[in-house]
């Protein structure tokens, strides 16, 4: 079983594009995709039919939720907000209205943030303003119960593979499309990969376990740089050209 995990598209089409076509270069048994797809000042509607050309396994992330749960208030003071609901059509909103929280198979279990929270980092503390991977005990308290051997998770941007004490894996395929970004929830902090690159990661089934591959693709982040910079979102002009916070 080889898969290819992708996670935080952003509504950056050109960087999915680039994904997609480094994925079809490995012979893969299939894409799960982990949430946050279409929020973003890029191109929300192109990034919709990419995905809809494709058979991915694809479950919902909070600002998936964010685009079809806003309020009239949260939309009048959020101009992106407005741009991308402009910019999707009844099809789009419904489709990720449809899609699940978290999934579940006999060995692997995938969700956006942890098992009960898609705002809740599952690797990362951030509380002292950047991530510091949490203690074992942390991560299983936020595992809530969940004993699948494999664990795929997203929602902070940064790639990693973590084996916990209880012998499970978790994996986190890190951004396809913002490579860095600052928020205040749960507390002021930045994330960062110090790269413009796409990330993705392709996890294998082999006799001796999972075996993990972290991958970084190059695209042409000007183009994105430049729509975001159309509808004067230069915080992410700045994240996607650099990887890192302002």
């Amino acid at each position: 079983m080889k898969i290819a995990l992708i996670s935080d598209i952003h509504s950056n089409v050109f960087a999915l594009e680039a994904v997609i076509a480094d994925i079809q270069n490995h012979q893969l048994d299939m894409v799960i995709n982990l949430g946050d797809i279409l929020y973003g000042s890029i191109a929300p509607k192109a990034t919709y039919e990419l995905l809809m050309e494709h058979n991915f396994i694809t479950i919902s992330g909070n600002q998936d939720r964010q685009i079809f749960e806003a309020t009239d208030s949260e939309i009048d003071s959020n101009p992106i907000l407005q741009f991308i609901l402009d910019d999707l059509d009844t099809e789009a909103i419904e489709w990720l209205k449809s899609l699940d929280f978290a999934k579940q198979s006999e060995d692997m279990y995938i969700c956006h943030g942890t098992p009960t929270c898609d705002l809740t980092y599952l690797l990362e503390d951030v509380k002292l303003g950047y991530p510091i991977l949490r203690s074992d005990d942390e991560i299983i308290r936020l595992l809530n119960g969940q004993k699948s051997q494999l664990i795929c998770c997203g929602h902070t941007h940064i790639p990693r593979t973590i084996t916990l004490g209880t012998g499970q894996l978790v994996v986190n395929p890190g951004s396809v499309g913002l490579p860095a970004y600052t928020d205040d929830t749960p507390v002021l902090h930045s994330m960062e990969n110090f790269t413009p690159h796409a990330s993705y990661s392709i996890i294998e089934k082999s006799d001796m376990g999972w075996i993990v591959q972290h991958m970084k693709v190059s695209y042409d982040v000007q183009r994105a740089a430049q729509e975001s910079k159309n509808r004067n979102h230069m915080n992410w002009v700045h994240f996607l050209q650099t990887g890192r916070k302002i």
